[in-house]
């Protein structure tokens, strides 16, 4: 399993945005990463660069539970063509 995109190119900065989608429809970090085949810290790793090159918070956490905060919500609906 892969542990982390290298962010230095435009296709892994794609892939990040990639497995911000699929974090969002499926619901949780860890059926994200056996989708595409990375760790569950590696989801999380990625998610929160993205969120620092962003500027914004996408998820709300606890230590149950995961939610799109707005700007998750409407970043998702940007990056998934809705």
């Amino acid at each position: 399993m892969r542990k982390c995109f290298d962010k230095s190119s435009i296709w892994d900065r794609l892939d990040t945005i990639s497995l911000f989608v699929q974090a969002v429809e499926a619901g949780s970090f860890a059926l994200a990463a056996g989708r595409m085949n990375l760790t569950r810290s590696a989801v999380s790793e990625n998610i929160a660069s993205l969120e620092q090159r962003l500027g914004a918070r996408l998820f709300q956490r606890t230590t149950r539970r995961r939610s799109l905060t707005e700007a998750g919500q409407a970043y998702y609906a940007y990056s998934a063509g809705r």
